[in-house]
């Protein structure tokens, strides 16, 4: 058994015996009550909101003396909380991502639905279905949907100046993006196209491109492998040769910073908007249309209240607290809100110090509807690891494309049929 899934076995016995236990144990109502919250962000200002959110609850409720916000590594958030879990150490509350799965699989998370509705002024029916469907099961929230991020195209526009390129937003195409990514390489020396986060390792974060070719890393059940579809190859035949071709994308082995200035264009979530600098000119677009047309992925956050928690009853009240429609329209200058309420470009511009009203119609309002998640399925460490090392013969300039993806599907087929 590898190391994740043993944690995650670990976190389902634990959560069951905790969900057990005498309420008085589990959801006490100490005097002097201190809520820790894990969180993968470690940007100032991003703290600096949920800080001053937490002291304007503590103001209210005296009986929480402290709220903290614990900072954890993003590359290492899963394992992490899994070993604190598992070591009886967890959190109150929790941001999570792709391990949401395995926690509300393990009855690791606390229900969410009826506290929230009984919450006066949350209003439960301004949530948009769509972004609450991650979070739930057989129609019960376990996780509040606060960041609802689709992946936009961001576009160093100064550097395209320096290579005499010029790109037409309205029928903008993955073609194009990779003819002008070359010609700035060939041009300026620096970088293409870079897909944030993928640096030839988080493989998941590509579904940002080959969606565009109307491919999947699985069936919709989740019971069966695509990576080997014609579609699948055509994705990645088009990445293969932006890296070792035309150099479009930077290859194995290389970095580049969209958000220094070391790239024409990045993929990357609205919410990362919080990087850009003023130290270029840039301009942000749906993701260019693949093949199979327009499309949008959207990559989701969510945070829940553990099941272990001693203090369940004052981490699912500040949890209400937090993501109120007050608190929800503050944090939507960083994170796109699930409140059907606060999806204008209006409102989402208005606490926004660096997004417009238009370009945040363009890239997350029209986008969300129709967007589509990162992969994601239980088991998320066991699959991104096998894949990865799968993956890792296709980085090479004479790769066998069929015989590398076939072989993907070979490693994670098993974990999929678990």
């Amino acid at each position: 058994m590898t190391t994740a899934r043993k944690l995650v076995a670990l976190v389902a016995t634990l959560a069951l015996a905790g969900c057990g236990a005498p309420a008085t144990e589990t959801a006490n109502k100490a005097a002097d009550a201190k809520l820790r919250m894990t969180v993968w962000t470690s940007n100032e200002a991003q703290l600096k909101l949920l800080n001053s959110i937490a002291d304007a609850y503590r103001a209210e409720h005296p009986k929480v003396s402290s709220i903290t916000f614990e900072s954890l590594p993003f590359a290492d958030y899963n394992t992490t909380l899994t070993t604190q879990i598992a070591g009886g150490n967890a959190p109150d509350l929790a941001w999570m991502g792709d391990i949401s799965r395995d926690l509300i699989a393990a009855d690791a998370l606390v229900e969410l639905t009826d506290p929230l509705k009984a919450t006066a002024g949350w209003k439960y029916d301004d949530l948009v279905d769509s972004a609450a469907k991650e979070f739930s099961k057989d129609g019960t929230l376990y996780a509040y949907p606060f960041s609802n991020s689709p992946f936009a195209l961001y576009v160093n526009t100064d550097l395209l100046a320096k290579a005499g390129q010029k790109i037409d937003p309205a029928k903008l195409t993955w073609d194009q993006v990779a003819a002008a990514g070359a010609a700035v390489h060939a041009k300026t020396g620096k970088a293409g196209f870079v897909v944030r986060d993928f640096d030839y390792k988080a493989w998941n974060t590509l579904a940002t491109v080959w969606t565009g070719w109307g491919a999947s890393a699985w069936s919709a059940d989740g019971k069966t492998c695509t990576f080997a579809s014609p579609e699948m190859q055509q994705a990645f035949t088009f990445l293969h040769d932006a890296a070792f071709k035309t150099k479009a994308m930077p290859g194995p082995g290389v970095t580049a910073d969209f958000f220094a200035g070391d790239a024409a264009f990045t993929v990357a979530q609205v919410s990362r908007a919080s990087l850009l600098t003023g130290s270029f000119k840039f301009a942000l677009h749906p993701l260019p249309a693949g093949p199979k047309g327009k499309y949008a992925v959207i990559g989701q956050a969510g945070v829940g209240v553990l099941a272990s928690s001693k203090q369940r009853d004052q981490a699912v009240d500040f949890l209400a607290y937090l993501s109120n429609p007050e608190n929800a329209a503050k944090l939507a200058q960083f994170f796109p809100p699930p409140r059907k309420s606060l999806l204008t470009g209006p409102q989402l511009a208005a606490n926004n110090k660096v997004l417009n009203a238009a370009q945040l119609k363009a890239a997350v309002v029209d986008q969300l509807p129709n967007a589509v998640t990162l992969p994601n399925h239980t088991n998320p460490a066991e699959i991104a690891q096998k894949g990865k090392t799968a993956l890792d013969a296709l980085w090479t300039p004479d790769a066998d494309i069929p015989a590398v993806l076939k072989s993907v599907c070979t490693a994670i087929q098993p974990v999929l049929d678990k």
